[in-house]
């Protein structure tokens, strides 16, 4: 749930901790409400996922961290240029999630990321399956548009 919240927030540790910590302060206020029609991972996701998009209602959005994303792109160790290459295409990367919507941006981290199922990321996000499906597809497209020199 942080490296989650860490993704949604830009990239700034305090503010996933931040997001974290309200997720489970809210989850213990709660628990009684929890009705087991989802799985608890899946409902505290969705609170970790509320309490991020509350806090990036109230701030301007910032980039992703280059290093949160070196995962996707790891850096070259021998090869200087390579490592440049890398270096860039992450910044890239960065810069692209950034300018998605929230929901995009949620949705393609969710799945490709944490590797959540379509059904979990809905009952996460509280919207349909299929609204995953056109929201995964719309952050794909955009992802490919913004990223297209990199191909």
């Amino acid at each position: 749930m942080y490296r989650f919240a860490l993704r949604m927030v830009g990239g700034d540790r305090t503010d996933a901790g931040e997001v974290v910590q309200e997720a489970f302060i809210s989850a213990w206020k709660n628990i009684t409400t929890f009705e087991a029609r989802s799985t608890l991972r899946t409902w505290l996701f969705s609170l970790v996922s509320r309490r991020a998009a509350d806090l990036q209602r109230k701030r301007r959005p910032t980039p992703v961290s280059d290093d949160l994303l070196t995962v996707i792109a790891p850096a070259a160790r021998h090869d200087p240029l390579q490592e440049v290459m890398d270096k860039e295409l992450v910044a890239a990367l960065q810069a692209a999630l950034a300018e998605l919507p929230h929901q995009q941006r949620a949705v393609w981290l969710l799945r490709e990321v944490e590797q959540m199922s379509y059904d979990d990321i809905a009952t996460t996000l509280v919207m349909t399956p299929d609204s995953v499906r056109g929201q995964l597809h719309r952050g794909r497209k955009n992802l490919a548009e913004r990223m297209a020199q990199w191909r």
